[in-house]
This record gives C-alpha cells, structure tokens and sequence, in this order.
C-alpha cells in the first residue's frame, strides 16, 4: 500500500470528512527556511504536501506562485537542490505523502527516466506535469511506473468520458481535479459543481479525487468536502503567508502553522 492510500486510510480511520494538503515552492525563499515551513505544516496536521520545483516560466501559475518560484531561483534553488530538500524532509517524515508539481522543461532537462529515477531516490511519492495533458501522459507514466513513482493527471471538469477515463487508468496515488478554471490563486469565489465528474471518475475507478486552484478559506476546504472530494489542495493562500513575512522567519513559520491547522480544522466532521 503506497503512502496515499495508507494517508486516506488514516484520515478515514480518524472520523474526518478528507485531507488537506497545503502547497509549497521548494527553497522558497531558501533552502533551510523552506525545510523549516514543511516541518511547520506537518506539526499543525497537514496530511500530505505538494511541492513545486521552482521554473522560470510557471504558466499555470498565479502571480503569487510565480513569485515564490522567482524568489526559489534567485537564492540559487535548482532541480538538484530541490531534490535535497525533498530527501532532507523524507528522512525525517517517513510517513507523510510527498508529491511534485513540475513543468515538462524540467522532466525533459536531465531526460523523462532519468527525473523520475531522482523523484524516487529523493524519496517523492507523485509527480504532476502542469503541462502535459493525459492524451500526452504515456512516457511520463511508463517512466513513472518503472522508478516505483505515482503519476498523477489532472481531471478537467469539462473533460469528455474517454479522456476522464483515460485520466483514471493512468493517474495513481490521486487524482487533481480543478475547484475553478484559470491560474493558480486565492480567489474569495468559489463555485462547485462537481457531482457529474466525481461520478464518472468513481465510475472509471480513478484515484481519490483532491481539488485544488483556488482553495483560500477554510470554508472553501469544507465546500470541496461537500462536493465529494476526499481531499484539498491549497497553494497560492500558503505562499502568500511566506510572502507576507519576508525577513521575519518567525512570524513566517507561525502564520504557515495557524493557517495550515485552519484548514486542517476544517476536514474535521
């Protein structure tokens, strides 16, 4: 059983309504303050994270994201050293779910095998493609497989039956299904609808499905749990508290806490 399962496991075997998973850029805005904010939000009950690699053309990503990225690359943060701070964060955190969120410029760099062979060593569980759609999946997810790491796509919820089924046969782990269209960012409106797309992705046997871009409020987490998902994902609300307390590392870790166990508060029945 793969970390994923074993964590929807858990929250299940805990009475909660699903998990949340906050979103970080690895080695924003450095390294050692970056590992710093991963162990602040595992202390204050995240379930699972989400890291970003940082990449100097995010297009699927909000200005808040885009700046974490920038501010990753500007003290020196590559690939290599991301992959670091992943290794650092699994040797002390043997249990909790780790996944990627990438760009392909970054897969193809070293070569497709050879960015899933490091995920794994690292110590990473999934890895997400921003860029690359399902119909385009089939090496990511060979070479995926073959280094014993969860590929994972992202289920639009206007996808057509063939493709949310395709979506289901080659994501493991969890499936991304999106709260709203457009770019990453902590937007106040929120407006599910989701019930047809959970249907067909159950219907297919597709992973559990998580919902993310724009998840900002702990209101918006118990919305996604209402709508049926088994989880939420909130990126840009996280990095905007690091944002917030630039220069005071305190403060940082603190807001990054009381927000992550916020959120958490809110998978709770």
């Amino acid at each position: 059983m793969n970390r994923y399962a074993q964590m929807f496991d858990k929250v299940r075997a805990e009475g909660r309504r699903g998990a949340f998973i906050p979103f970080f850029m690895l080695g924003d805005p450095d390294v050692e303050t970056s590992l710093a904010l991963l162990e602040a939000a595992v202390a204050a009950g995240a379930d699972a994270l989400e890291l970003g690699i940082p990449f100097s053309d995010p297009v699927a990503d909000g200005p808040v994201i885009q700046a974490a990225a920038e501010r990753a690359l500007g003290s020196g943060v590559r690939p290599s050293s991301a992959f670091q701070i992943v290794a650092r964060f699994r040797a002390a955190h043997p249990e909790v779910p780790v996944g990627l969120l990438v760009y392909a410029n970054l897969v193809f760099g070293p070569g497709v095998e050879v960015f899933y062979e490091r995920t794994a060593v690292a110590g990473a569980d999934s890895v997400l493609v921003a860029d690359v759609p399902v119909r385009e999946g089939t090496r990511f997810v060979a070479a995926a497989r073959t280094a014993g790491v969860s590929p994972v796509f992202i289920a639009p919820a206007d996808a057509s039956p063939a493709t949310l089924r395709r979506v289901a046969e080659m994501s493991e782990g969890y499936t991304y299904c999106l709260a709203r269209s457009g770019v990453t960012g902590a937007d106040d409106a929120l407006t599910l609808s989701h019930d047809a797309l959970f249907q067909s992705l159950r219907e297919f046997k597709a992973p559990p499905p998580v919902l993310g871009f724009g998840i900002a409020t702990p209101a918006h987490v118990r919305a996604a749990l209402d709508a049926g998902a088994a989880g939420a994902i909130s990126g840009s609300a996280v990095v905007k508290r690091v944002q917030d307390h630039l220069g005071d590392r305190p403060a940082m870790l603190r807001a990054v806490g009381e927000f992550v166990a916020a959120m958490r508060a809110a998978t709770e029945r």
